[in-house]
């Protein structure tokens, strides 16, 4: 039999998590600036839109409010360390990329730049700002996507509180059960 227990409600990232843990880039004022963000969600196909919460406590709220755009860079558990050293200190207070020597390359729709060192690259721009004034949240629409070509299978990071992070583990198949026409695009 199935012991339980009461966990308390702001746990529920633990059991919810949206999705890899990416590095948000903005570029705003002559200045580039990178967080780390753990909540975001594929909202739509087509258009491909995607929302993401950023609090406006961070540096990178104004600046993603004032040029309406940013890239999301996925980086590999190989960068999960850095992941960290990003989230602990503020673009307000210092420049991000120099101090944690993090490389960065123009992006060809956006002025944010990418991340080369993260296996995926999205270039973003704001489609709807209806929510961040009330929560906080952005309905970006995806502009471009850059992927590396190997590892085919990259381990990513997610975050599920408390300090903890997960790996991306083992993939399994069950493409022949699929319904891509279930999908409504």
């Amino acid at each position: 039999m199935v012991k339980w227990h009461d966990v308390p409600p702001s746990h529920a990232r633990q059991f919810l998590e949206p999705g890899p843990v990416v590095l948000l880039a903005t570029h705003d004022g002559g200045r580039d600036n990178v967080m780390t963000m753990g909540w975001h969600q594929v909202l739509e196909f087509t258009p491909a839109l995607i929302s993401c919460l950023v609090s406006r406590g961070n540096h990178s709220h104004a600046m993603l409010r004032r040029s309406g755009e940013c890239t999301m860079n996925v980086p590999t558990s190989a960068l999960l360390d850095t992941v960290v050293r990003i989230g602990n200190c503020s673009g307000a207070d210092l420049d991000k990329f120099a101090a944690l020597d993090i490389a960065r390359e123009p992006a060809r729709h956006v002025a944010a730049p990418l991340l080369p060192q993260c296996h995926a690259q999205l270039e973003c721009r704001i489609h709807d700002d209806a929510m961040v004034a009330k929560y906080d949240l952005f309905i970006l629409e995806v502009l471009r996507i850059r992927v590396a070509t190997s590892p085919r299978e990259p381990e990513f990071v997610h975050y599920i509180g408390d300090g903890k992070f997960m790996l991306s583990g083992r993939r399994v198949s069950r493409k022949r059960l699929f319904r891509p026409d279930m999908l409504g695009n």
